[in-house]
C-alpha cells in the first residue's frame, strides 16, 4: 500500500511503501487516496493548494482553483501521472513516482512520514551550470541567485528583506517556480536548530 505525506512547512509530497517510513517524516500529514487528500485540503488556505499544485513537476502553473474538491482532484491526478516506479526502500528520487493505486475508502492517516519517493520543489536536477536565461545583471533574480550561491546560502528572512516580499510563501514560490522549474537549478533547503530555514544552490 502506498502512503503519501505532505510536509506542513515546505509542502513537499512524498510517497512511501510502508507505514514505518511514513511515520519517520516530522511535521507532516498523511493520506492514502484522493478522499483522504480532500479531507486534509478542507482545512488548508486556497493559496496553499495553488502553491502545492504549481510545485508539482509537469503541471502548467495556475492562479486559483474553483473549489477545494477540484484542487484535491487535480493534485491527486498530478501525483498519479508520474508513472515511474517507486524505488526500493531507502532510495529517493525527484517526483512522486508510484504505480496505480486501487480505490479505497476515505482515509487520512493520523501521523507523520519519511523519504522514499519525493515530490519537492527544490529537488529538480540542474539543467546547466551557465547563467540561467532571464537572470539579467542587477535584476532581483540575479541578486537572489547570488545569495543562494554564497557559502552558507541565505535565510528566508534575508530573502524577504532583499526582495521586499513580506510572506515566506512568496519566497518559496519564487524558488520553486523561477529557480527550480524555469531555470532548472537545484535548491537545497536546510533548517537550523533555531528553527530558521535557509536555502542554497550547490556549487
Amino acid at each position: 500500500m502506498i502512503i503519501f505525506t505532505i510536509e506542513n512547512e515546505s509542502n513537499n509530497i512524498m510517497a512511501h511503501t510502508t507505514v514505518q517510513d511514513a511515520e519517520a517524516v516530522p511535521n507532516a500529514e498523511r493520506f492514502r487516496n484522493e478522499a483522504g487528500l480532500a479531507k486534509l485540503a478542507a482545512d488548508w488556505p486556497a493559496a496553499r493548494l495553488v502553491e502545492i499544485y504549481n510545485s508539482l513537476p509537469g503541471v502548467s502553473p495556475i492562479k486559483k482553483f474553483t473549489d477545494r474538491k477540484t484542487a484535491a482532484g487535480r493534485i491527486w491526478k498530478a501525483i498519479q501521472s508520474l508513472r515511474r516506479s517507486l524505488p526500493d526502500k531507502g532510495a529517493e528520487q525527484t517526483g512522486v513516482t508510484v504505480p496505480p493505486i486501487a480505490p479505497q475508502t476515505a482515509d487520512v492517516a493520523p501521523t507523520e512520514a519519511s523519504t522514499d519517493s519525493k515530490t519537492t520543489r527544490t529537488d529538480k536536477a540542474p539543467k546547466a551550470a551557465t547563467q540561467p536565461k532571464g537572470a539579467r545583471v542587477g535584476s532581483k533574480t540575479a541578486i537572489v541567485l547570488g545569495l543562494l550561491k554564497r557559502a552558507g546560502g541565505v535565510t528566508s528572512k534575508e530573502l524577504m528583506e532583499t526582495t521586499g516580499w513580506h510572506k515566506a510563501h512568496s519566497v518559496r514560490g519564487f524558488l520553486s517556480g523561477t529557480v527550480g522549474k524555469k531555470m532548472g537549478l537545484k535548491v537545497v533547503s536546510a533548517k537550523a536548530e533555531s528553527g530558521e530555514r535557509s536555502y542554497s544552490i550547490p556549487a
